[in-house]
């Protein structure tokens, strides 16, 4: 099946940033999530870049209410199909490869897969993907570049991730083909080393408020 965009949207529009986190302790996990759904922002990606990773997802799929956990940084079919075991709401790609389509075209797990050019959205559009995300958002042109591809790519729709911060979310957030962006900042791994999980809910909070 083509990618579920009505689904995968109902997740990205809960808020207009999506935190990115690289989870290095399983432990961590849940209160990490739980703060950031304190401070308005439910959808939360956990990328696959950490021994922990798989089992922070589980973790936080199974005792966190309210949240919608994601897996990020899927490669290939094997951590597609282990993300959505664990527990996954939606699976992110960075880039995209024959395994990782081939894996979402079988699963009811919707697939947000990374796109940095025309060309490679263009055959996303042509396998039925209208929701993409755009990696590495600064290093690939930044907001200029994608108010550039709204008209000749129209009805296609991003969430921007990479050295995005809160200085220059809304130059993204501004743009018509922009659902969301994806951010580490709001949980910063100093607080999160430190279980400071007011200050994660203050920064969640910030982010929650910028407007789409």
């Amino acid at each position: 099946m083509a990618q579920d965009s009505e689904k995968l949207l109902s997740i990205l529009k809960l808020q207009p940033v999506v935190p990115v986190l690289i989870v290095d302790s399983v432990a961590s996990a849940v209160p990490l999530a739980r703060a950031l759904v304190a401070g308005g922002l439910k959808a939360i990606e956990i990328t696959m870049r950490t021994p922990a990773a798989l089992d922070a997802v589980r973790a936080v799929a199974a005792e966190v209410e309210g949240a919608h956990v994601g897996a990020g940084t899927i490669l290939n079919a094997r951590d597609f199909d282990a993300a959505v075991e664990a527990g996954s709401t939606f699976i992110v790609s960075p880039g995209v490869n024959r395994s990782v389509l081939d894996a979402a075209k079988n699963s009811k797990v919707p697939l947000l897969p990374g796109a940095a050019t025309a060309s490679e959205v263009m055959a996303l559009r042509d396998e039925g993907y209208k929701v993409l995300k755009f990696f590495p958002a600064e290093q690939a042109g930044g907001a200029p570049y994608l108010k550039a591809l709204s008209s000749p790519l129209a009805g296609t729709f991003f969430c921007p991730t990479g050295s995005i911060s809160l200085k220059n979310a809304n130059d993204y957030l501004s743009l018509p083909n922009v659902v969301c962006v994806g951010g580490s900042w709001v949980a910063p791994r100093e607080l999160v080393a430190t279980g400071d999980w007011a200050g994660i809910t203050k920064l969640a909070a910030e982010a929650a408020a910028l407007a789409v």
